[in-house]
């Protein structure tokens, strides 16, 4: 049989991806995020543990395999057991490769522990297969609207022209949710396509099998219904006729909300037998990220510095040109994809931490590309029809995009392009650079660190802004029969074990992306601090939740008792999530003796 344009394209793309993975092997796959994904699998069928009860089989694995800095993957409870941050779906999709690794776990004598090599190597191809998948269909989806020449080149600009490859081949270790969605988006357009031409039932029971474990994986990728929902309306006459068209068809209508029903109660009957509630916000154990839908970072999302999805992925710039091409030809598909497009970029734009860290460009939007290759598509049409003069012009610029985007990927592999702390300054520092200079380093936005004692390691950048300080008098105490040195300070003791806390709004600190806090305050512990824990807190507020939350304990200064000791830290503000967010500042009496306190002083320090 001999094979198309597109076939050969097809091979090629897959060849690559392949070998991409083999020549950038991570070292271990079942980490970070990828590591929560897939806890669901060895704490079911391995430890029988699902709410992770005993949870240093976690922090042995985590220690073992260096899976993580910390658990972060799970929120524990007030009676000790765990709740997974992230939803279900991705464990469906590792499932089979996870049983495979286990067979081969127990044939070559590697522990059966759910993280050993043979588990590790067994979602690493697995994943692999999910991409590969994800490229055929695509081709068929493109192959469907277009001559094979155009999607031949629609292929490869979605491969070679986007974030796609990048964190599909060198990032993510081929296993995040994004690359495998990516797939599970190309088969739900395909498989809808397919549908609406022969309306038959076994394909409505596979689509509503995608699209249940696709949201179950993000919830938010309920916006995947939109698709085989509107697909074919071009107007409100449209409309209509699809209602009555499912109204006719209603016993697939109702397998397909069925099975969707089935895979939402997978995860609804988790979060009932480990919290006992049916919908549990498994975010709820960091405040400082999370879905706000009033307050969306669509500007940042789009066209930032920092993570500006058509800065850094211009392709995605020319397939929304390529709208008013589909609107022009296509409208039966054309409002699907805008409604969708409008939607999708709504709810990535509404996640709170919006440059989703570490990451090239804007890694949330890879999924929705099986759909934005429509309107991609049909402008490459529009241009290959042009005089020849600006059909040489416009196919120059994609070559240069392709070009860029290559590059780009490259600076961001070599550590030029930052995964987090880009600026427009340093982006045009370091544009088309190849090598890594530090020099370029305080061009960037503040390094952020949430591990231990932090400093203020350049001090005249910054300037004293405000300053605010808590004196206790007599009126402060709460206990009766202090001595007169006493009763001018406030009294730390196991019944009074918080101190009054100074609580600004962000806002009022600075208007900047950032602001060094210098904490001060008066301490006259009455008993030794090893034996009588002291604590300084700082932290912030979200809706009452804190984040960036950060206890230092009082052995870290030295405090003697019997005397009065000054202490005094630095603490650099979060990415905040609304400016209204508060800092708070207080001292905890985490022992049972009497420690004295005076002089809670804030200095707020901004940027020069």
């Amino acid at each position: 049989m001999k094979l198309s344009i597109v076939h050969v394209t097809v091979i090629l793309l897959i060849v690559f991806i392949i070998s991409n993975n083999l020549i950038f092997f991570p070292t271990n796959i079942l980490s970070w995020d990828i590591f929560g994904y897939y806890l669901y699998l060895p704490c079911t069928f391995i430890y029988n543990d699902i709410g992770i009860i005993d949870d240093t089989v976690i922090l042995n694995a985590i220690e073992k395999y260096n899976s993580s800095s910390t658990f972060y993957q799970a929120l524990q409870l007030p009676k000790g057991q765990y709740v997974m941050k992230y939803s279900m779906g991705m464990s469906v999709f590792y499932a089979p490769f996870f049983f495979i690794g286990h067979v081969f776990a127990k044939l070559f004598n590697y522990p059966q522990d759910g993280f050993s090599t043979p588990y590790q190597y067994s979602i690493f191809f697995g994943s692999m297969a999910y991409s590969a998948l994800g490229i055929i269909f695509l081709s068929r989806i493109v192959s469907h609207f277009f001559t094979k020449y155009i999607a031949s080149i629609v292929l490869f600009c979605i491969v070679f022209g986007t974030n796609y490859i990048i964190h599909v081949t060198m990032y993510g270790q081929n296993a995040m949710s994004h690359s495998i969605l990516f797939a599970m988006y190309a088969l739900i357009i395909w498989f809808t396509i397919c549908w609406h031409e022969t309306h038959s039932f076994r394909i409505m029971i596979l689509l509503g099998v995608i699209c249940g474990v696709t949201i179950l994986s993000r919830p938010t990728e309920i916006v995947c219904l939109i698709i085989p929902a509107l697909w074919g309306v071009k107007s409100w006459n449209d409309i209509r006729e699809k209602i009555t068209l499912f109204w006719r068809l209603k016993k697939q209508i109702i397998v397909f909300g069925t099975i969707l029903f089935l895979f939402g109660i997978l995860q609804f009957a988790y979060w009932k037998y480990i919290t006992g509630h049916w919908i549990y916000y498994s975010y709820g154990g960091n405040a400082g990220e999370g879905l706000d839908f009033f307050s969306p970072h669509i500007a940042d999302v789009l066209i930032s510095f920092r993570k500006g999805w058509l800065l850094y992925t211009p392709m995605m710039g020319l397939a929304i040109f390529g709208f008013i091409q589909l609107y022009k030809k296509n409208r039966s598909v054309f409002w699907m994809c805008i409604v969708f497009f409008v939607c999708n970029l709504y709810l990535v734009s509404s996640w709170s931490c919006w440059w989703y860290a570490e990451s090239f460009s804007q890694r949330a939007l890879i999924q929705s590309y099986p759909l934005m290759a429509i309107p991609l598509g049909y402008l490459l049409t529009w241009l290959v029809q042009q005089q020849r003069l600006i059909r040489i012009a416009l196919s120059s610029i994609v070559v240069l995009i392709i070009g860029l985007n290559l590059f780009q990927s490259y600076q961001f592999h070599k550590g030029i392009i930052h995964g987090d702390r880009m600026t427009k300054a340093y982006y045009f520092r370091v544009f088309g650079t190849v090598n890594f200079d530090q020099k370029n380093d305080k061009y960037l936005l503040v390094k952020r660190s949430f591990v231990g004692v932090e400093r203020l390691d350049n001090p005249e950048k910054y300037y004293k802004k405000l300053s605010r300080i808590l004196k206790f008098n007599k009126n402060t105490s709460v206990h009766a029969g202090l001595t007169a040195l006493q009763i001018d300070r406030f009294q730390l003791d196991s019944l009074n074990i918080y101190s009054p806390a100074i609580e600004i709004p962000y806002s009022k600190l600075t208007k900047k992306d950032h602001a060094w806090i210098r904490v001060t305050v008066d301490v006259y512990p009455i008993s030794e601090v090893a034996t009588n824990t002291l604590s300084f807190v700082t932290h912030f507020l979200h809706n009452e939740f804190p984040y960036k939350y950060s206890p230092i304990d009082a052995t870290k200064f030295k405090v003697k008792p019997n005397q009065w000791n000054k202490v005094s830290y630095y603490y650099l503000t979060p990415e905040v999530r609304n400016s209204s967010d508060a800092l708070k500042v207080f001292v905890w009496n985490r022992g049972k003796g009497i420690t004295y306190i005076d002089n809670l002083k804030i200095e707020v320090f901004e940027e020069k």
